[in-house]
């Protein structure tokens, strides 16, 4: 919060009543850049990228497909569009397939990614299970 007064740049602060876990990699420093590996993989064969409480689902998920993918942190497609290519093409490497995953909405995402989960329904708000019972 601090650093927004410094800088004229959009802020905010991420809360969730999910118990979510600690992630490796996590940082202020990788935060900054905007996107950040989570689960580094020298040859993935897909890129899931996740933003917020889904980076955990990602993370499960990455861990029940096999070693061959890398999960991606990103807090902030601002950030990250700043970045020099050399880091972006590090973090979503060219040639293998991204999918985001994001509850709120894939508009947008195709920036990024070449497949979404998400949904595109205004106004649904629940606890985190009964919002997956209801939209899968």
């Amino acid at each position: 919060v601090e650093l927004s007064k410094l800088k004229s740049m959009p802020t905010f602060m991420a809360l969730t009543r999910q118990a979510l876990p600690n992630l490796p990699n996590s940082s202020i420093e990788n935060v900054e850049k905007g996107a950040y590996a989570v689960i580094e993989c020298d040859s993935p064969e897909l890129i899931l990228i996740g933003t917020g409480s889904e980076v955990s689902l990602c993370w499960d998920a990455a861990k029940k497909m096999g070693g061959k993918v890398r999960v991606v942190s990103m807090p902030s497609w601002e950030l990250f569009r700043k970045q020099p290519a050399s880091y972006k093409d590090s973090i979503l490497k060219k040639g293998v397939p991204t999918m985001s995953v994001e509850a709120a909405v894939t508009m947008g995402w195709g920036e990024w990614a070449h497949a979404f989960v998400g949904i595109n329904v205004f106004g649904a708000s629940a606890p985190g299970n009964t919002c997956m019972d209801k939209f899968g």
